[in-house]
């Protein structure tokens, strides 16, 4: 009778929890430009794909240059049609080198942020 009386509890807590699901992070899936490519025309604008969707309200990201000089225009945005998509517009690039920081909130609310480059060897492109 012991025995039944200290398994029961034990059994209870191991069901309790066995099958919770993990809460999962929005990370990168993939980018255009690619992580780390070079480029031998300048972008119009970043893309990054992520693996969950994020909050549209406190999702962004910033593009610089070598110098720390923002070359973005500011316009950051999760994709109405898409919410794993945030996208910012780009002013022509120069060639050289590029830093791309974002920061995300997946709608389970968990933060993620990193960086990114690419490098561009020629002039940019129209819009």
């Amino acid at each position: 009778m012991m025995n039944r009386i200290l398994v029961f509890p034990i059994v209870l807590l191991l069901a309790a929890s066995v099958g919770r699901p993990a809460l999962a992070h929005a990370f990168p899936d993939h980018s255009v430009p690619p992580v780390g490519s070079t480029l031998n025309a300048a972008p119009s604008r970043v893309q990054m794909w992520f693996t969950q969707s994020l909050e549209p309200d406190f999702s962004g990201m910033e593009v610089t240059d070598a110098k720390g000089n923002r070359v973005d225009d500011g316009t950051s945005a999760v994709d109405g049609k898409n919410p794993a998509l945030l996208s910012v517009g780009l002013k022509p690039l120069a060639p050289g080198a590029y830093n791309v920081h974002w920061h995300v909130i997946s709608v389970d609310t968990h933060a993620t942020e990193g960086d990114f480059s690419f490098t561009v060897t020629g002039k940019a492109t129209g819009p």
